[in-house]
């Protein structure tokens, strides 16, 4: 499992066995052997002609900050379909329930939606992302500008995708079906073409359904891809990706007078089955040049293009009086609609060299990002109350279906979905960024990194129905800084200072009104200490201690003409093993510690951030009982947080069980059973607002059969 990627750098290595061995190694090379995978090993870093979130061909144990990797072994083998399963066993890190339209992930205390990355390029549109053309998903904790820009004011979500092979002719694919009735089929298809060129294709068919009333949909992914070695150093790699989502909008259940989730509501579904809906169409395209200039010099250029059309419409719980009027429940609502372009160039040298005794691995890049972005909202508007909210009575179902519905008087009452409109902005961004980064190898035992990044962010936002143009312009610097000691190889003690900034236009860029022109943007610091320690077999263990604070503009109260700088906390300590323990007994464990304090401009609150749970820990483990068969068993916990920055509602605790087993029924086929919430625990992972808690999945199993051609 993760154990033999566990001290590779993410993405330098194909993680699939057939790349392993798809051409010798350069002269003055070594093949190192980690136990599954072979990976090629140039000077004293890890070479890859992959594209990684990274950047530089750096061992894992050398990066002085928090990452995880899943690979694509882990994620067909623990039944994963979302990025959301992926960080339920991710330490430091949660979920939050994203409307239930999109991947939304609390990075250490620090909520995004916005903070994700396909091969290092920036995806920031709102959506749930398919897993079916991976290699492996990384996640980097900490605030990180000088790779990722503006955002990853937490950390980020590297997706890093499957490229064609050279030289090689082979298929995967699987079947799979739950116990809810939800089927996928995918499958993946690499041809050579010739010596030089090689074609892959990944494609994926899910029917969506879960445990919650009137839940449905699908997804449709298919992802072609060429990889042409151009001549001997020089390997371009294009990719079209067509996404096409459908699926059903579930906000979830509301709190009640003790500020908790209503068990008794665990059935109902608190939306309308008909316009509780939200579609994407997407359509991206990637192009990806590496060049070896000479044995130490390498340059990565890359382009990108999206257009995305997406739809989210809902009803959903928005107030609710246990104490006074137990049976009855306030729904609000909107239709949002979002057509976007991103258009993103990137250019990285990648040297190697010596001045002296000191040994330089310097990074030199430049990116521009443009986007076009038209989103509009339009309200509920209901007949009878000529506004937003109605009151239902409680039932299940709801009297509410296709916008016409039964209110808690008995009357008849009709939304109108074009009738309000909230906004409708159209958003011009233009990006320029420069960055140089270098890590110093000193002596043996002692590296630095050094770098910083420049960032000219402009945005041109037009109010359609006022008229109304606005602009603004951001420049900002954001310096990161490492010190890394290796008593041995196979250990680094590190420190770093990094930071992060966040336009006042938000992470989606719909923010740009009022006094928000004004204002600088909230930056972020984190400072992170830590040891990673490989052990022999193919053991790690990662321990780090963090504190990221951000810094907010806020016009003062006394002169709104001079500004307050608003600090606000989040301490943590995080430990990751990740492994082989034996032979044939994997493992993958972390805990975290989370504490913070929300501070306004008269000092601290006393009150604790939303979405901060205290302690989460999960554990993972994979044992060979013979060549064929295997089993694997583990459980997710997480303390109890705030829903809310009022600390009024509360998302109770929770531990959740899972196991799996596998049997290979010969070298090419495998079936496997995996089952989730084992002891059928009724529990609220995640939530979105006060009355917006998402209810757990019971007890199921997804059965899968996987083929090798």
């Amino acid at each position: 499992m993760l154990g033999g990627a566990i001290f590779a750098f993410p993405a330098l290595a194909e993680s699939t066995p057939e790349n392993t061995g798809s051409g010798a190694a350069e002269a003055g090379s070594e093949v190192v052997d980690y136990g599954d995978r072979e990976i090629t090993v140039r000077g004293d870093v890890l070479y890859s002609d992959q594209l990684n979130s990274v950047k530089t061909p750096t061992p894992i144990i050398d990066v002085p900050q928090s990452v995880t990797i899943t690979t694509q072994e882990d994620i067909l083998q623990r039944g994963f379909t979302s990025i959301g399963q992926i960080v339920d066993y991710t330490p430091g890190v949660s979920n939050s329930q994203g409307e239930g339209h999109r991947d939304a992930i609390v990075f250490r205390g620090v909520r995004s939606t916005a903070d994700f990355f396909i091969d290092g390029i920036r995806d920031d549109v709102q959506y749930y992302r398919g897993l079916y053309n991976l290699e492996q998903v990384e996640i980097l904790r900490g605030p990180n500008a000088l790779l990722f820009g503006r955002g990853g004011t937490g950390g980020i979500v590297n997706r890093v995708t499957k490229k064609g092979v050279l030289g090689e002719t082979f298929g995967n694919g699987q079947i799979a079906i739950d116990t809810f009735g939800e089927f996928s089929v995918q499958g993946d298809l690499n041809l050579a073409a010739s010596e030089a060129v090689a074609l892959r294709v990944n494609a994926s068919y899910e029917s969506l359904n879960n445990h919650r009333d009137f839940y449905d949909g699908e997804r449709i992914g298919f992802n072609p891809t060429a990889r042409i070695e151009l001549d001997q150093g020089t390997v371009l790699d294009l990719s079209y990706e067509y996404a096409n989502h459908d699926r059903f909008i579930d906000r979830g259940v509301p709190t009640g007078t003790d500020g908790r989730p209503v068990e008794a509501f665990e059935n109902i579904v608190f939306g309308d089955p008909d316009q509780n809906f939200a579609t994407l169409e997407a359509h991206l395209f990637r192009a990806n040049l590496q060049h070896e200039f000479s044995s130490e010099v390498k340059g990565v250029f890359s382009a990108f293009y999206g257009d995305y059309d997406k739809v989210y419409a809902n009803q959903y719980a928005s107030d609710y009086d246990q104490a006074n009027t137990p049976d009855v429940v306030t729904l609000d609502g909107y239709i949002d609609n979002t057509q976007r372009q991103n258009l993103l160039l990137s250019a990285n040298l990648v040297g190697e060299f010596a001045t002296g005794a000191v040994e330089h691995t310097l990074l030199f890049g430049a990116e521009y990002i443009s986007t076009s972005s038209d989103q509009d909202r339009f309200n509920s508007f209901w007949s009878t109350t000529q506004d937003d909210n109605e009151v239902f009575a409680i039932t299940r179902p709801l009297n509410l279906a296709r916008g016409v519905g039964i209110n808690a008087l008995g009357q008849t009452t009709t939304n109108d979905f074009t009738a309000d409109l909230n906004d409708f902005t159209q958003v011009e961004i233009d990006v320029l960024s420069i960055y140089i980064q270098d890590e110093i190898k000193l002596t043996d035992w002692l590296n630095l990194v050094v770098g910083g990044r420049f960032d000219s962010f402009d945005i041109e936002v037009l109010n359609v129905p006022a008229g109304e143009l606005r602009t603004r312009r951001d420049e900002e610097f954001s310096p990161r800084g490492g010190l890394i000691l290796k008593p041995a190889e196979n250990v680094s003690i590190y420190a770093s200072y990094s930071q992060s900034f966040l336009p006042r236009s938000g992470e989606q860029f719909d923010n740009i009104n009022g006094d928000n022109d004004a204002l600088e943007p909230d930056t972020f610091t984190n400072l992170e200490a830590g040891l990673k320690w490989d052990f022999a077999q193919g053991l790690s263990l990662t321990t780090a201690i963090f504190e990221i604070e951000q810094s907010s503009p806020q016009p003062s109260d006394n002169d709104p003409e001079t500004l307050d700088v608003i600090d606000s906390r989040v301490q943590g300590f995080e430990l990751q093993l990740q492994g082989e323990i034996t032979n044939g007994w994997s493992i993958s464990a972390g805990y975290s510690f989370l504490d913070g304090e929300q501070v306004n401009r008269t000092g601290p609150t006393g009150l604790r951030p939303r979405e901060l749970p205290e302690n989460m820990f999960s554990i993972w483990n994979n044992i060979e009982v013979t060549d064929r068969l295997g089993v694997g068993f583990g459980l997710t916990h997480q303390d109890e947080s705030f829903i809310d920055n009022s600390n009024t509602a509360v998302l109770p605790a929770y531990t959740r069980i899972d196991a799996a087993a596998y049997y290979d029924i010969s070298d090419r086929f495998r079936v496997q059973v995996n089952i989730e919430n084992v002891t059928d625990t009724l529990y609220f992972p995640n939530s979105h607002a006060a009355h917006q808690a998402s209810v757990g999945a019971p007890l199921n199993a997804r059965f899968a059969l996987t083929g090798r051609f």
